[in-house]
């Protein structure tokens, strides 16, 4: 299938919670599609929700970025946004959801009901090379509400989880918990992780990252796991 790029106006976010390679993917697949594509300096750092990290903290930082982008749109003479939020994404766990519904953000694929597994599907059938791409979140959400977020942070759980992507384990997070790391991936990849020759690799490299401790969650990867701080905290 081909794609025709001619009507839109892709808005890429350059910011420290954004890793380097997913920007370079985005820069990749309009450039393939021929998607004009224009990147926004965004510095969420600014945003005094995004140094406390209070449960809302997606909210103020969605909040901000969509004013952002919604002005992009308009100068462009854009009369919508749109986001990739899907069906499997529930509104009431996500505080950026209400800051999209309060700008007029939409999300067809949300509305139309379409899961994950069914928009890989549909990615499949068109032939984009996405289809098979790991779910991606912002760096933030590996740090638990309340513990301040540092671009110093962000880095570190980036080239952490470039070194676990480079090692095989594409579908992973690297939640920072002061100075220890807890591990998530896949559970079917727990006997490879645990190969002494990639344990040590992964221990040198994270320490190398400025971490001193390691762990391997044994429930595996799971997207939201930094919501039980709130109902701990509760």
């Amino acid at each position: 299938a081909v794609l025709d790029g001619g009507n839109v106006l892709a808005v890429t976010a350059d910011c420290c919670a954004v890793p380097r390679s997913e920007a370079a993917a985005a820069r990749a697949f309009c450039a393939q599609y021929g998607i004009r594509q224009t990147v926004l300096e965004f510095d969420m750092m600014r945003i005094p929700a995004m140094r406390t990290n209070p449960p809302d903290r997606c909210y103020a930082c969605k909040k901000e970025l969509f004013r952002r982008i919604l002005d992009i749109a308009k100068a462009n003479g854009f009369s919508q946004v749109i986001e990739g939020t899907n069906a499997d994404d529930p509104a009431e766990d996500r505080p950026g959801m209400r800051a999209l519904a309060e700008l007029g953000v939409c999300s067809p694929l949300r509305e139309a009901g379409l899961t994950k597994a069914e928009i890989r599907q549909l990615s499949r059938a068109f032939g984009l090379p996405t289809a098979d791409k790991p779910s991606g979140a912002c760096l933030a959400t590996r740090i638990p509400f309340g513990e301040a977020v540092t671009p110093e942070k962000l880095m570190q759980i980036e080239r952490a989880e470039e070194h676990l992507h480079r090692l095989g384990f594409l579908q992973c997070r690297v939640r920072l918990h002061g100075s220890l790391a807890r591990i998530e991936i896949m559970p079917e990849q727990f006997v490879q992780i645990i190969q002494p020759e990639i344990r040590q690799q992964i221990t040198e490299a994270l320490k190398q990252c400025g971490i001193s401790y390691i762990s391997l969650d044994l429930e595996g990867y799971r997207s939201g796991s930094m919501n039980r701080t709130i109902i701990t905290e509760g």
